[in-house]
Parts: C-alpha cells; sequence; structure tokens
C-alpha cells in the first residue's frame, strides 16, 4: 500500500470519500460469499475488505490521525475492556450475559443511549434486528413467543384497517410496523430475517428464471403470454423442484 499510494496514479488520488462506495460493495460481496458459504470467495473476499482497512489507514497516517498499529491496538484494547469475565472477575455464564454486560460497558465508556451504535445508515431490516437485540439487553423484550405473534397480527389488522380508509401516510405508518413486529418474531424463531428473505428472493430468481427458459423452449417470451399461462409455468417449476 505504501509503494502503490506513492507511485499509482489511481491509488494517490483516493480519499476516504471515494473509497467508501467501492467498501460498501467489498462488504456485499463478502456478505454473498458468506450466504453461500463459499471459503474460497470468503478467503478473497476478506482480502479485499483488508485492503480498504489498509488504505483507510494509510491516508489516516499521512494525516497525522492514526496509523494501522493504533487501529489494531484500538480493537485489542477495546476486546479486554468489554470481555471483563474472560480478563477480569465479572460472572457471565451464557450468551445473554456477556450481551448485557456488553452494553454496560458500553455506557460507561460515554454513550448516551444503548441504541447509540446502531449506524443510520445500516439497511432497514438489519437496523430492526440491531435495534431489537440492544433494547433487550436492558430488558426490553416479550416474555414469550406467543406475545410476539399477537402482536404481528395486531400490527396486520392495523394494516388492513388503514388499507380500508385508503389512507397512504397510515398505510406506509402500518406496513413498516408489520415489517418490524416480523422482524421480532423472527428473533424468537431463532431465525436471521435478513438471510431468510435473502434465500426468498434467490428463490424467486431461480423458479423465474427457470419460467423464461421454459418459455423460451416452447419459442414464446413472457411478456407475450398470459398471466394464467405463466402462473402454470411457475406451478411446474415448483413442482419440479
Amino acid at each position: 500500500m505504501d509503494e502503490l499510494r506513492e507511485k499509482c496514479p489511481w491509488d494517490k488520488k483516493q480519499t476516504v470519500h471515494t473509497l467508501r462506495q467501492q467498501t460498501l460493495e467489498e462488504v456485499y460481496e463478502l456478505a454473498d460469499a458468506l450466504s453461500n458459504e463459499n471459503w474460497k470467495d470468503i478467503k478473497e473476499e476478506l482480502g479485499d475488505v483488508l485492503l480498504h482497512i489498509v488504505f483507510y489507514s494509510r491516508i489516516a497516517s499521512e494525516q497525522k490521525q492514526f496509523t494501522l498499529d493504533d487501529v489494531i491496538e484500538g480493537v485489542c484494547n477495546k476486546l479486554v475492556t468489554r470481555h471483563p469475565h474472560i480478563y477480569a472477575d465479572v460472572q457471565a455464564d451464557d450468551e445473554d450475559q456477556v450481551k448485557q454486560n456488553w452494553e454496560k460497558i458500553k455506557l460507561k465508556e460515554g454513550k448516551k443511549s444503548v441504541l447509540s451504535g446502531v449506524p443510520p445508515s445500516m439497511p432497514a431490516m438489519m437496523k430492526a434486528l440491531r435495534l431489537q437485540e440492544k433494547t433487550k439487553q436492558v430488558g426490553f423484550e416479550w416474555d414469550h413467543i406467543d406475545q410476539v405473534k399477537e402482536k404481528v397480527d395486531e400490527e396486520i389488522g392495523e394494516l388492513y384497517e388503514a388499507v380500508a380508509e385508503k389512507n397512504q401516510e397510515e398505510i406506509e405508518q402500518e406496513f413498516g410496523d408489520v415489517l418490524f413486529a416480523l422482524v421480532n418474531y423472527s428473533r424468537f424463531l431463532k431465525l436471521d430475517a435478513e438471510q431468510a428473505l435473502e434465500k426468498t428472493n434467490r428463490k424467486f430468481i431461480r423458479r423465474f428464471q427457470q419460467m423464461e427458459e421454459m418459455a423460451a423452449a416452447q419459442g414464446r417470451a413472457l411478456h407475450d403470454m398470459t398471466l394464467m399461462e405463466m402462473d402454470a409455468l411457475w406451478n411446474e417449476v415448483k413442482t419440479t423442484e
């Protein structure tokens, strides 16, 4: 990186702002590799993410802000501080106690809210999950999954009422409440809502593309078919799966 920064015209021009979008892309590529459990791609994408960490640290050192060593030292110190059940005399018998201690320590470090660590730019479904996980650590949590199911049913009922009243602003609000409640329900089912939806997305893509192939085999295109004809193809694809 030192050599590239000094000799490569492209690398010389980069700033933390120009690299930001590329970093997001690299993280999404890593996420795809993780979802597919493709270890070859995971290794490659981890390297790409690591490159960005090195790149940002090099830029920071040029501006006399910090070095890569500072980054590594900082995270090591954080891990020691936030694992007092390993490096001190705090008791933590299970995962939930570890998370509760973690949030308490963050507040002692100066965080004004247990929610302050959730990035504003995080995708909405992932953000909903993190908000719920964090508030759980202070006891703001349903006692039983049946209560969560009732909440989902309640929010869906309120959505249907808003739809019947044709109030678009209210519909949007209630639809958001339904999604938030479903994310909560997924936690109690021990599911990752984001991953579940992604699997459904991939299943839809796979089935739809098979429909396109079946239509092409008949010498036709989907846009020339009726909905009933396409639905028949869809059901055939489902049957073959």
